[in-house]
């Protein structure tokens, strides 16, 4: 299942992203906002974060005006690894080299079609493990708060 959340400038395409999930025969659950009404992103955004770490969705798709808000939101969150991409290419690769959990995307930034093409390159990747998971792992400790070297 897919978590996903947006603010009020993203209603539109997360709208079209849904549409997008369901086609591709991907379960979503909508953690909001459902208005173009000026909202605080950060409460869908950590709705969509917290399902996510908690495991009762595999992975999440969070989307506001640049995406850079919904990101940083998203990584506050223990276990959130959230990529903000504009690209097809750093989509995949943070997939396969990074596992990322979520997906942000910049609704003001991109296009509905290249949004389209992000989230089915991100879903289509796979996790590499190997000398990724040592860097992963990596990751965690400092999440942790580990010193690593």
């Amino acid at each position: 299942m897919i978590a996903i959340a947006c603010d009020h400038s993203a209603v539109e395409l997360k709208e079209e992203v849904k549409k997008l999930l369901t086609e591709r025969g991907y379960d979503y659950e909508d953690f909001g906002t459902d208005t173009t009404a000026s909202c605080h992103y950060p409460i869908y955004g950590a709705r969509a974060a917290r399902a996510v770490a908690s495991g009762h969705c595999d992975r999440g798709i969070v989307i506001c005006g640049t995406g850079i808000g919904m990101s940083m939101v998203a990584n506050k969150v223990k276990g959130i690894r959230c990529a903000l991409c504009s690209d097809t290419f750093s989509a995949r690769m943070t997939r396969v080299h990074n596992d990322s959990n979520m997906l942000a995307l910049g609704a003001r930034v991109i296009g509905v079609e290249l949004a389209k093409e992000i989230v089915n390159a991100w879903l289509d990747a796979e996790f590499e493990g190997g000398r990724h998971q040592v860097r992963l792992d990596m990751m965690t400790a400092i999440e942790n708060g580990e010193e690593i070297e």
